[in-house]
């Protein structure tokens, strides 16, 4: 993006009333490289939010600071009332924070069962049954591919894993990274289709899609991030319609 966009309206708020997850003008830092500047944002209950931006822009760092792989230098991160700044990555997920990184990171070796194991690493036995015959029912296609070793796998039955195992801890909050990256227009479709169902289910959601158009047809509202710093926060909707949003990450000319 060539020229920066008007300073950022107060989104809309929907559909939640409650605030689940709040930012206080977050900098983060990759030792003295700056990848976040003031960061600011909110997600509210049963809502799915974006964060759209060109690559290199913070959404996967604003993730990672999120679910704690990656410490606030100045600033403050909410979740659920509490402020969560400092908190260790494994506690946060404990909390209800799960995470499907960019790139799924699954475990290659392990089976789709021993993946969604390790996912609910945090909860019972009886629990870990309950949940993955849930992700199952979610994900059709892993039930059939539950003795299959993670690394065997499509791109696109890698990324349901990893959805899948981001699922097992009963998140109330779920971080999506790029889940349609390298993905078949077909597979894409599917891929959202599941991510509004988990919505449906009850889980909040913040994504990081770089298929733009895509993300703001799921969302309620969005955020546009551009090196680092929120340039534009509106309802979904309302980025769509942008013509600056168009041009720059929409494909249009």
């Amino acid at each position: 993006m060539t020229a920066p966009i008007a300073d950022p309206p107060s989104p809309e708020t929907a559909p939640g009333e409650r605030e689940l997850l709040r930012l206080e003008e977050v900098d983060a830092f990759y030792g003295r490289i700056q990848a976040l500047r003031g960061v600011s944002l909110s997600v509210n209950e049963a809502e799915i939010v974006t964060l759209i931006g060109a690559n290199g822009a913070g959404k996967t760092t604003t993730l990672k600071t999120i679910s704690g792989l990656v410490r606030a230098r100045n600033g403050k991160v909410f979740f659920g009332g509490e402020e969560t700044t400092r908190v260790e990555a494994h506690k946060l997920v404990t909390r209800g924070i799960g995470h499907a990184p960019e790139g799924r990171r699954i475990f290659s070796r392990l089976t789709v069962q021993e993946n969604l194991q390790m996912g609910g690493y945090t909860r019972s036995r009886p629990e870990i049954k309950e949940d993955t015959a849930r992700v199952f029912e979610l994900f059709p296609r892993l039930a059939e591919r539950r003795h299959q070793r993670g690394g065997s796998l499509s791109g696109g039955e890698q990324q349901m894993l990893a959805i899948g195992r981001a699922l097992m801890c009963r998140p109330k909050l779920l971080l999506l990274d790029e889940p349609s990256l390298g993905l078949s227009p077909i597979l894409v479709q599917q891929i959202f289709s599941i991510i509004q169902e988990i919505n449906r289910l009850g889980v909040t959601i913040l994504l990081v899609e770089q298929n733009a158009l895509q993300a703001l047809k799921v969302a309620h509202r969005g955020y546009v991030l551009q090196t680092g710093t929120i340039i534009l926060a509106d309802s979904a909707a309302a980025l769509a319609a942008n013509e600056q949003v168009r041009q720059a990450y929409l494909g249009e000319i």
